[in-house]
């Protein structure tokens, strides 16, 4: 069945599925000669078990070694020579290949994600080499503060569900994983019935719905594998931890478990990101930057010299995931007088409603960056097929519509319901040779 409609700003917008299974969402927009194709597939380290996570990333990696119609030494020579641009994203539900060309040249990104959907080549060098990158991606992450401390905190916030774990695997994982193992992945995920094409740009809606048709419809569907997610239990008591390593810099980073994308307070949870650290950006794939400096915990503890950052944010997710703040201490810190002053705006915000002239304010700041991350091809591409990862793409055409019905009272219940002291996770991190007379 095909639905056409006026998506958002207006811009034509045809919904429909394929024989095979394949979802496929087109929208025109005609300011620029471009087109950008998204291939999505409903795969990501959620759909990972231990002993094998880690497995979608890698994936992703090898879907550029090429396949016998399109080399690994042909693709990029290939895209860049029409004037593109492309890229791939793993994450916790999803994997995405996508590629931004003229509009007269989209027809090898059509070309070429079809290939890879059913060819892509696993040659046993090639996985060696690549299991090379990908230890050596992890190892420059493990010296970095801030990923050592998201990882204690993030496996410290879930017990069972594979969101404890990082996306590009643990260390002992990436170590034993076979070829097989990644070979099998690629066939049970990689299959129309488990995708979606999402274009955006410069064409007419029936003509690259045929296009489209005579690309990916006579791909086989294929079985996907039950989605047996283990069920998280809610959260029984703060957890505290700290992580000791290399640097000067000292950290706390608070986590709590967050709302998922579709529940009706999500954007409740938005507002009160975007009052207490600033408003993040839902586009991983980019938006424009907002000044924190009006927020509640900048001002409390920045201002106030008990901290020199502060950074928040949630993500869209099909389950209930992390709602984070990082805090990063000044060289002279003391984490338990922090960590006092965070929790008085915590309680503040639980417990005093919200002025009408704040509220409006972090709406219109959450508001424009949302919209920053909405305005060009690439990302009106990005974002119709984001919103079907994690619910529909209704979810964004009515996003900002949600946002402005937020109320005092609104983000005074999400934050009695979601910033609960027995529900999160404090994580400190303390450089090895400098700890403060004050560490917890």
């Amino acid at each position: 069945m095909i639905h056409l409609t006026k998506g958002h700003m207006d811009s034509p917008t045809l919904f429909t599925k394929l024989a095979n299974g394949l979802t496929v969402h087109l929208k025109e927009i005609h300011t620029a000669p471009l087109i950008s194709h998204w291939v999505w597939y409903r795969v990501g380290s959620r759909n990972e078990v231990p002993g094998k996570t880690g497995l979608s990333h890698w994936v992703e990696h090898l879907q550029f070694k090429g396949t016998p119609r399109f080399p690994p030494s042909v693709l990029d020579k290939a895209i860049s020579r029409e004037g593109g641009v492309w890229n791939a994203f793993t994450y916790l539900d999803w994997t995405t290949y996508y590629e931004t060309l003229p509009a007269d040249r989209i027809g090898l990104a059509l070309e070429l994600e079809a290939d890879r959907m059913i060819n892509s080549v696993f040659d046993p060098a090639m996985v060696e080499a690549e299991r090379t990158v990908i230890l050596s991606e992890l190892e420059g992450n493990e010296n970095e503060p801030l990923f050592q401390l998201g990882r204690a905190v993030q496996q410290a916030s879930f017990q069972h569900h594979p969101y404890r774990n990082e996306v590009i695997g643990n260390r002992e994982d990436l170590l034993q994983i076979t070829l097989e193992d990644l070979v099998q992945h690629y066939r049970q995920y990689y299959v129309p019935n488990n995708a979606l094409i999402a274009i955006a740009g410069d064409f007419r809606l029936e003509e690259m719905l045929q296009r489209v048709r005579e690309v990916y419809e006579s791909l086989p569907a294929g079985e996907i594998p039950p989605r047996n997610i283990p069920v998280e239990p809610s959260p029984s008591g703060e957890k505290r931890l700290e992580v000791h390593g290399p640097g000067e810099t000292a950290y706390i980073q608070v986590a709590y478990r967050a709302l998922p994308a579709a529940h009706p307070d999500f954007a409740v949870l938005m507002v009160i990101d975007s009052l207490l650290s600033g408003p993040a950006s839902l586009n991983m794939f980019g938006g424009g930057g907002i000044s924190n400096k009006t927020s509640r915990l900048y001002r409390a503890l920045v201002e106030k010299e008990l901290a020199v950052g502060v950074g928040g944010g949630v993500q869209a997710t099909i389950d209930p995931f992390l709602f984070e703040i990082t805090i990063t201490l000044p060289p002279v810190y003391h984490p338990d007088q922090t960590l006092r002053a965070f929790d008085e705006q915590i309680v503040r915000l639980m417990e005093t409603p919200v002025t009408s002239k704040e509220i409006q304010r972090a709406i219109k700041q959450a508001r424009a960056l949302f919209a920053y991350g909405s305005e060009n091809i690439t990302n009106q591409a990005f974002w119709l097929g984001y919103a079907e990862m994690f619910d529909h793409y209704d979810w964004f055409v009515h996003y900002l519509d949600r946002l402005s019905q937020v109320t005092p009272m609104d983000v005074q219940r999400v934050a009695q319901q979601v910033l609960t002291p027995q529900g999160r996770v404090v994580g400190f991190y303390l450089p090895e040779g400098n700890l403060p007379g004050g560490a917890p």
